[in-house]
């Protein structure tokens, strides 16, 4: 008999870093929907009642943790703090990061390693604490935050470009090594999505209009749940045979 792809989530854990608003939030909630309990990583855990009360008025349960990703460890007492309250973590969504703007010869050594140390390497070691779980578990799935920036070049952003590229890259690495212990490692990359982060910059009418164009194929500014129905989709058992690969979420803007 046929086996049709499913997509539900249904008594799944997940664990989203930067769950706190945005696209943290949108995933948290998308997951949540689709029938996964969500622990939620959050740099200020008493932030996190208000997304805890939405994700349980679902019927779901939901963990707000202390989870700084530039801190190891509060990066790794939030998996075993996962653990430990849902007995596993099947889903990892490393979805933190950040960056600053300026031309390549002005950015200030301090930044440059803020910038690598939130996105890069925090998703390196929150990666290597849930896979080890996902390990003995001999199942998981790992959901990295790439961005269109890692595949195009944008002025004022080289640092934040080459740790988005860097995230696409470790999700193939990641893949070959984990994918014996039954754990895929994927990645989503969008491209300009309307969250508190790109607020100031898309109320600028011309850079909003070049942004706008530049998204080739749909020119519409992105919406959070535009990238959490991406991240479902790899968490789900539909998925299964896809890691290793980063989803660009871009409208077309790479299509040219």
């Amino acid at each position: 008999m046929l086996e049709f792809p499913t997509f539900d989530l249904i008594d799944q854990v997940a664990l989203v870093t930067g769950a706190a608003r945005g696209l943290g939030r949108a995933i948290s909630l998308a997951l949540a929907h689709a029938g996964a309990d969500v622990a939620l990583g959050l740099r200020d855990a008493s932030t996190g009642d208000p997304l805890a009360h939405e994700i349980e008025a679902m019927g779901r349960k939901a963990l707000p943790l202390q989870m700084d990703v530039t801190r190891l460890d509060q990066i790794f007492r939030a998996i075993e703090l996962t653990v430990a309250h849902f007995g596993r973590v099947d889903i990892l969504v490393n979805n933190a990061g950040g960056g600053f703007n300026h031309l390549a010869q002005d950015v200030p050594e301090e930044e440059f390693d803020q910038t690598v140390a939130l996105n890069l390497k925090a998703t390196f070691f929150a990666s290597q604490a849930a896979g080890r779980v996902m390990i003995r578990q001999n199942r998981g799935r790992i959901i990295n935050m790439s961005s269109q920036a890692g595949f195009v070049a944008l002025p004022t952003e080289s640092v934040y470009c080459i740790t988005k590229a860097g995230i696409s890259h470790l999700t193939k690495c990641l893949a070959v090594e984990w994918g014996k212990h039954n754990i895929t490692v994927n990645a989503v990359a969008p491209t300009f999505i309307r969250t508190p982060g790109t607020e100031e910059a898309l109320a600028d009418t011309e850079f909003r209009a070049d942004v706008v164009e530049r998204i080739a194929g749909l020119h519409r500014i992105g919406e959070p749940m535009d990238v959490a129905g991406a991240v479902v989709f790899l968490a789900s058992p539909a998925a299964s045979l896809i890691t290793g690969h980063t989803i660009l979420i871009d409208g077309g803007w790479t299509a040219r």
